[in-house]
């Protein structure tokens, strides 16, 4: 089964039902489609070099889509946070409230910067969690599976 087969409760607990193009309430597979795309789209937010591209292009003056980054925020509750991959694009989302930060998305520089600086942060923390899992397995007894499960310590 597809992690995204059922959304949190077919977005009960969200925002109110939208009204679809023909009118009426949205269906199950239109709510379905909605809740993907938007996932997909705050997913993209983890990249710099695509906040970069929507701030040329103007998305970042337009009201109507600064708003959409808005009502975008429900991403961090707990029932929705849990089918993000990228983490990270939490954060764009928090900087994207802030006017300053919509202004300075525009310039490559500052999107070169942000970039180098989250690879870094990647770096250390693979480093960080390398580090952490050998300590761990060096200080894990080893268990014999032909002993039933049996720890033995280990002999050097």
């Amino acid at each position: 089964m597809n992690r995204l087969d059922d959304p949190p409760g077919l977005m009960k607990g969200r925002k109110p039902s939208f009204i679809g193009m023909n009118g009426g309430t949205e269906t199950d597979d239109q709510q379905r489609l909605r809740f993907q795309v938007e996932l997909e789209f705050v997913q993209c937010l983890a990249n710099p070099n695509y906040l970069n591209f929507l701030a040329q292009r103007g998305y970042f003056k337009d009201a109507t889509f600064i708003n959409y980054l808005k009502y975008l925020l429900y991403w961090k509750e707990p029932e929705y946070v849990k089918y993000l991959r990228y983490p990270m694009c939490l954060y764009f989302l928090d900087l994207l409230q802030y006017e300053h930060f919509r202004r300075e998305a525009v310039s490559s520089q500052c999107t070169k910067f942000i970039d180098d600086q989250q690879i870094l942060l990647w770096q250390h923390y693979t480093r960080r969690r390398i580090r952490l899992l050998q300590t761990a397995a060096e200080q894990t007894p080893h268990v014999n599976p032909q002993n039933n499960g049996i720890v033995q310590s280990k002999v050097p």
